[in-house]
């Protein structure tokens, strides 16, 4: 008789232990799945953060922003949140905020002026943080607004409008002690008055006439050229009064010897970049005609040192006449506002002297007091150049040329000492001397100088 292989209910026990083993499979199978869906949804959270993160709101709870940053960040939500008191409470009480082009803004009750005002001028004001930068205490903000400037308040003393407004800046936040110390705004103003239609729309056939008409106006009104008077040296001459300017080339930039009037300094600013730049300042002497561009021009200030009361003071009225009485009465009352107007740019801070003998610029100084105490002229004895400051002038009271002759005594510190440094310049017989104002001496300078100091 044949041995059985099995019997039909172990054949059903094991298909159904089979079934169960299959279905063990298929449920780690779907937890694998749901654990990749799981990871891929983190994976999308983790980009969507990346490329938005100037729209997730940042709280002190977020351990990978700085102090600075969050608070930062904080100040700008408030303000687009137009939470004014919370805005400036987050503002030490004697921080300032530095709006460049516009003005400063100190103190809490200044900056609520400040944030309240454009507030007031643009009622329905977005605020968007584009990109943050944070180093220590410092934190740098880009920033975009949106509104309307529908008022009631001004916008930087401009009445509404009605237009839409886009503002775009940088902000750089000093933060100390959880408060905001100070604040530098840089904004694009230009791009504000376009937009409320005081500036024509860039590109347009309106900005193209204004840019022609401005063109024209420089090309009429523009600075002198410089013009090459020696070998180095170059003159600027510019009004009033014909003011003469030195530039002397050097290795690393240029020396300036006076610097006229404050009407040139875009003159004495150009031709010094073209020439290297300038990198100081001597004074021939310290009047108001002399020292004018001086402050404007960004370069340490040389001078004798008996002129230096009068470069950093008045200017030389501290021994002329208030009145300017010795001058004929049509010409008092002219240069009394020149001065005011035209000449003066205000005091100058000395940083350092020069005397007789020492060498400036490969010129050798020759002190020439009379006119001023510490009146200086520059000497080359290679090519017998002098550069003379007011030693005399070439030009009569009208502005017309006439013969070299000494300054007129009510501008003279001591008339006689002035004729005694006239005859010291024509003794060192120079074959070009230029004065402070209008044309130089040449040929007979000697001769010329001589007579005119005796004729004075």
């Amino acid at each position: 008789m044949a041995e059985e292989t099995g019997s039909p209910s172990s054949t059903a026990s094991e298909v159904q232990e089979a079934a169960a083993n299959v279905r063990g499979a298929a449920s780690k199978v779907q937890e694998e799945a749901a654990n990749i869906r799981s990871a891929a949804s983190k994976v999308q959270e983790a980009a969507a953060n990346i490329h938005q993160p100037a729209r997730r709101r940042i709280t002190r709870s977020d351990k990978d922003a700085s102090e600075a940053e969050r608070l930062a960040r904080e100040y700008f939500e408030a303000i687009g949140a137009r939470e004014l008191e919370a805005a400036v409470a987050m503002w030490a009480p004697d921080g300032c905020e530095s709006v460049h082009g516009q003005g400063q803004y100190s103190g809490r009750e200044g900056l609520r002026e400040f944030i309240g005002g454009l507030l007031d001028a643009l009622p329905d004001l977005r605020v968007e943080i584009v990109s943050t930068t944070a180093e220590g205490e410092r934190c740098g903000v880009q920033w975009r607004m949106r509104g309307t400037f529908a008022g009631p308040g001004k916008l930087n003393g401009v009445a509404p409008t009605g237009h839409p407004l886009t503002l775009e800046g940088v902000d750089l936040l000093r933060i100390k002690d959880g408060l905001i110390q100070s604040n530098e705004v840089f904004m694009d103003t230009m791009a504000v008055a376009r937009q409320i239609g005081m500036m024509p729309p860039l590109g347009s056939g309106a900005e193209q006439r204004l840019m022609g008409a401005f063109n024209l106006k420089t090309r009429l009104t523009g600075p002198a050229e410089a013009k090459l008077v020696a070998e180095g040296v170059w003159v600027v001459q510019g009004q009033p009064g014909r003011c003469n300017v030195y530039l002397i080339e050097e290795q690393d930039g240029v020396t300036v010897f006076d610097t006229g009037a404050r009407t040139m300094v875009r003159a004495i600013a150009s031709a010094g970049a073209k020439l290297g730049g300038i990198k100081r300042i001597v004074l021939g002497h310290g009047h108001t005609d002399h020292r004018g561009s001086a402050p404007a021009l960004g370069a340490p200030v040389w001078c004798h040192p008996d002129e230096v009361q009068d470069a950093e003071g008045s200017g030389g009225w501290r021994y002329w006449d208030p009145t300017l009485a010795g001058l004929p009465t049509p010409q008092r009352q002219i240069h009394r506002a020149l001065h005011r107007l035209a000449w003066d740019g205000g005091p100058v801070k000395i940083a350092g002297t020069v005397e007789e003998g020492e060498e400036i610029a490969g010129m050798r100084v020759v002190h020439i007091p009379g006119h001023a105490p510490g009146q200086i002229a520059l000497w080359r004895e290679s090519d017998r150049l002098a550069l003379v400051s007011d030693c005399f002038y070439t030009l009569e009271m009208w502005g017309r040329d006439c013969p070299p002759h000494l300054p007129e005594a009510v501008y003279n510190y001591d008339t006689e000492q002035a004729r005694q440094s006239m005859l010291k310049v024509a003794a060192l017989e120079p074959a070009a001397a230029w004065p402070g104002h209008a044309k130089p001496v040449t040929g007979d300078v000697r001769g010329q100088l001589e007579r005119g100091a005796a004729a004075s």
